[in-house]
């Protein structure tokens, strides 16, 4: 009798193995299902990535003029009308991005403009401002400004400073990141 059992015993072992192989239709179809949902979500934000990275090198090329003019003023007391001019070691064409100086007497603009249609533009504006009523005392603000969408461009953008005293300030189509 205990080699009937063994011999049962086998038969349901087996006969349990052939059932449970494999997955069925639907387990597979939720899980592609699952993947591609998720894909959907991250996917964008991920392809995104590359483009910010390439954008943060106009960021700090503008961001580098604007600081660069606020020193050359304070030390010619000039704003100064080329990248050369500054000293400061910065390409005026990368592979991303061209950079523009349009200087004037009490303002200067520096462009950073996309070369490619998938990235944004920048530009920051430096001002000569005066402190109170005395025109005699000044100092130098700057503001540095994103395009709103890719394809804005910042080619000639004139010094866009305003007000009285006068203000840096973003052209249309710009929204400010920083003021100092």
């Amino acid at each position: 009798m205990k080699t009937e059992l063994k011999a049962k015993f086998l038969q349901h072992i087996l006969k349990k193995k052939q059932e449970d192989q494999g997955f069925t239709l639907i387990e597979l179809l939720v899980v592609i299902i699952i993947i591609g949902i998720l894909s959907a979500i991250a996917l964008p934000s991920f392809l995104n990535q590359a483009n910010k990275g390439k954008q943060s090198e106009a960021k700090q090329y503008v961001g580098s003029l604007n600081r660069s003019q606020q020193a050359y003023y304070l030390e010619n007391a000039s704003f100064g009308s080329s990248i050369d001019q500054l000293g400061i070691g910065i390409k005026t064409q990368t592979e991303n991005y061209k950079y523009e100086i349009a200087s004037g007497s009490s303002q200067v603009a520096n462009n950073g403009e996309s070369l490619k249609a998938a990235l944004k533009s920048y530009h920051g504006n430096v001002v000569l401002s005066t402190l109170g009523n005395s025109s005699s005392d000044a100092t130098t603000l700057a503001v540095l400004c994103e395009a709103t969408s890719v394809g804005v461009s910042s080619t000639n953008t004139a010094p866009s400073g305003s007000g009285t005293p006068l203000q840096p300030a973003c052209p249309s189509n710009f929204q400010q990141l920083t003021t100092k």
